[in-house]
């Protein structure tokens, strides 16, 4: 993140976002796409998370017409199609600062884990459910100290 000027980093209260957050998984292609993005939508580049211990992106975030959208490279969040190719799928993603009502009011409701709530090895809080429908919804509650405070 460091690598962004510092007129376009978060300020920790900027990591709390409205809405909900669409979170697609285009395996190898994150980062092309979000080049993409930046010609065809004017899109802005918010910030790029490489892997630590490997080529291509864990998490990438642009803005669109005032809305995020998040990609990553990961294999694990993509299907294949008949013919054995990466279908890009993903979740929708939850950026609030009270995570653990909003997880709790979703596994209440009806909403199953797919993986539990609990603080990440990047700081932030984080877990993954599947609703009745089969959609997956994504709770975050960020971790403000991981982020530059004088941006």
């Amino acid at each position: 993140m460091n690598d962004i000027p510092t007129d376009q980093r978060y300020r920790p209260e900027d990591r709390v976002m409205q809405g909900v957050i669409p979170y697609f998984a285009l395996p190898g292609q994150a980062g092309a796409a979000a080049e993409f993005y930046i010609k065809a939508f004017a899109a802005k580049d918010i910030g790029r998370m490489p892997y630590p211990d490997k080529p291509g992106f864990m998490h990438v975030q642009i803005e669109i017409n005032g809305g995020a959208l998040m990609l990553t490279d990961e294999r694990g969040m993509s299907g294949v199609d008949a013919t054995g190719n990466p279908m890009p799928q993903g979740h929708l993603q939850l950026v609030v600062p009270d995570g653990q009502a909003w997880w709790d009011r979703a596994i209440a409701a009806g909403c199953t884990v797919v993986a539990p709530f609990e603080k990440q090895f990047w700081g932030d809080t984080w877990g993954l459910l599947s609703d009745p429908f089969g959609l997956k919804w994504a709770v975050l509650t960020p971790d403000p100290a991981l982020w530059d405070k004088e941006a």
